[in-house]
């Protein structure tokens, strides 16, 4: 699986770019090139690939998706909170999740700054690939127009976390040079998706299928061009918080986005030899953490991390995944485990739901090493675990880096676009788009029998709704999903009523088990429950040889209620812009609300 990238992908590539660009900064903390040496890099094949390869690298580590991007950035939400206890005054994750980052807040800037730094590289690869002698014909043309359709997309992909995280932003579509006006002014969010949808429609034409592109490893290839021009779409149709209007919006010609989605789509469904979905549920995400590609390829696209640094590597694994409490032959560290799930989210799985297993993970890890059942419903996140990892020498290590990569979109979320789409255009599903959405469905029921399919626009509109919050977990769609439907705020209003049922002292134990009785093995291995997490439980001390801990009775304090998503408000689902980037240029104007 990682024959190109890992630590290859970020130390070719950092290694290439410090030599391309100049040493001056500016406001975005971007690198301004030195046009010479670019021109003499994108005379060959080889150094046109070493440019990309280095586009590629700003999505790994930790001010990127490591962590920051895919651990900080999507949390709290309708699925998962980030260490949902303790507060930092807007500095720190916890400012984050609670929607009350400042705008000093130096995670904020460094993804900010990561981020742009990805779009300088993008735009220097794109201006110079196309000027290439092996562009226009020969045997490297395929190569080289692969390398600028790449290009494209990542730009697309940085500018696209920059708009759904900040609105509008600061758009050059150039690359720096020294001594230019760095004092660039906010572009409209949707001005600068309508660019990147189009430039996607190039990228399509320039890049081969995973079949033909004569290696799996984690390059862009057309089935993610495809996936993320239909991503973007469905983003341009759907509502966003504008900054300059204060308030929620939706653009009057989001159709014609619905149908790029659907078509988009479409070309990736029609070509299940390239993408599919997997059999088993748990198989895409077993795969990740094995290091190896899964069996029908449903990762159409993943950031790769490798390197065991802070720079190219990942946190998944660490931050993510079952805490590990003591250090053993096995697990030669303790893990944060900072991730844990919204405590109402593990009862929006159907006890017959495969899905929430792999999801959600309701055990740590002691020195023994054995597994101890959570004493609480908001369990930790379960799809990319430590436990899980094939590399028995990572694993018991210190290392805080497991080499987990970052999924960033998978064949089910074509299903579930398309199916979105499509009942948005016909103002009702199609059978085509039933047909999808039962896929998806049914693969997460396993051999169990899944609920039936709403017909008509608004049971089809809400099952899409839950079947995205079943499916995606984790995987940092959530909140995003939430605000372009403008339910993020509703959501978080039902949650905080749903904890204050649960925690009236006459509710205990009355539609959910107050306790649970379980049963573990002396060595690593998978717990017995032996009751139900669906129905009332015994309140008895627990039986011989079976371990009793507190369930929905402890899953939240009901002073701590409030404290999930404390912060929010309408403007707040954007964050800050950097004040650092504010102070340097006099252009750049602050998101309301801080």
């Amino acid at each position: 699986m990682k024959n190109i990238v890992r630590p290859t992908l970020a130390v070719l590539g950092l290694a290439f770019f410090s030599g391309l660009v100049s040493s001056c900064k500016d406001y975005l903390d971007v690198e301004p090139t030195a046009i010479q040496s670019a021109e003499a890099v994108f005379g060959t094949v080889s150094g046109a690939y070493n440019a990309v390869i280095g586009a590629y690298a700003p999505m790994a580590g930790d001010q990127a998706y490591g962590s920051r991007i895919s651990t900080y950035f999507p949390y709290d939400s309708e699925d998962f909170l980030n260490s949902p206890t303790g507060t930092d005054a807007g500095e720190g994750r916890r400012g984050i999740a609670r929607y009350a980052a400042a705008p000093t807040n130096t995670d904020v800037r460094n993804a900010w700054n990561t981020l742009y730094r990805g779009v300088e590289r993008c735009n220097v690869c794109i201006k110079y690939i196309p000027g290439m002698s092996q562009y226009a014909g020969g045997p490297d043309q395929a190569a080289v127009r692969r390398l600028h359709g790449e290009a494209l997309t990542l730009r697309a992909q940085y500018y696209f976390e920059l708009v759904r995280n900040w609105g509008d932003v600061p758009a050059p579509y150039e690359p720096s040079v020294t001594g230019q006006d760095f004092n660039l002014p906010r572009v409209k969010r949707n001005e600068i998706l309508d660019r990147m949808i189009a430039d996607l429609g190039i990228a399509e034409g320039l890049v081969p299928w995973r079949t033909q592109a004569g290696s799996s490893d984690e390059r862009i290839t057309k089935g993610a061009v495809k996936a993320l021009r239909a991503r973007l779409a469905l983003y341009r149709a759907s509502w966003y918080f504008d900054p300059s209007e204060n308030r929620m919006l939706q653009a009057p010609d989001r159709n014609q986005f619905y149908e790029i989605v659907r078509n988009e789509c479409r070309g990736i469904m029609a070509n299940r030899g390239e993408h599919d979905l997997n059999t088993r549920f748990e198989e895409t995400f077993r795969a990740m953490c094995e290091y190896r590609p899964d069996a029908k390829n449903e990762l159409i696209f993943q950031v790769a991390m490798g390197g065991n640094n802070n720079a190219a590597d990942s946190k998944l694994g660490y931050a993510t995944g079952p805490r590990v409490t003591g250090t053993s032959a096995a697990f030669g560290s303790t893990t944060q485990g900072s991730l844990v799930a919204t405590p109402t989210y593990f009862y929006a799985f159907d006890s017959t739901d495969t899905r929430r297993d792999v999801t959600l993970a309701a055990y740590s890890i002691d020195a023994g090493p054995k597994r101890l059942h959570t004493t609480t419903v908001a369990v930790y996140d379960g799809k990319l675990r430590r436990d899980w990892s094939s590399n028995l020498t990572l694993r018991a290590s210190n290392s805080q880096s497991m080499g987990f990569n970052w999924p960033l979109i998978r064949f089910s979320d074509v299903l579930l676009m398309f199916a979105e789409a499509d009942n948005e255009l016909n103002s009702g599903p199609s059978a085509a788009a039933i047909s999808a959405l039962r896929e998806v469905r049914v693969r997460g029921y396993g051999a169990n029998t899944p609920p039936p399919i709403p017909g008509d626009y608004t049971g089809f509109r809400e099952a899409i709704i839950r079947e995205r919050n079943l499916e995606f977990g984790g995987e940092g769609i959530r909140k995003y999903d939430l605000i372009r439907w403008n339910r993020l705020g509703s959501t978080f209003q039902q949650i905080k009523n749903t904890l204050r049922t649960w925690t009236d002292p006459a509710n205990l134990n009355t539609q959910y088990a107050q306790y649970i009785y379980y049963t573990t093995p002396t060595t690593l291995g998978p717990l017995q429950i032996r009751n139900s997490y669906y129905r009332p439980s015994a309140t008895v001390a627990a039986p011989a040889g079976t371990t009793r801990v507190n369930w929905v009775s402890s899953s939240i304090s009901p002073e701590r209620i409030d404290d999930i998503a404390s912060g929010f408000s309408l403007q707040r689902q954007l964050l800050p812009i950097p004040a650092e980037s504010i102070n340097l240029n006099p252009r750049l104007t602050q998101n309301p609300g801080y």
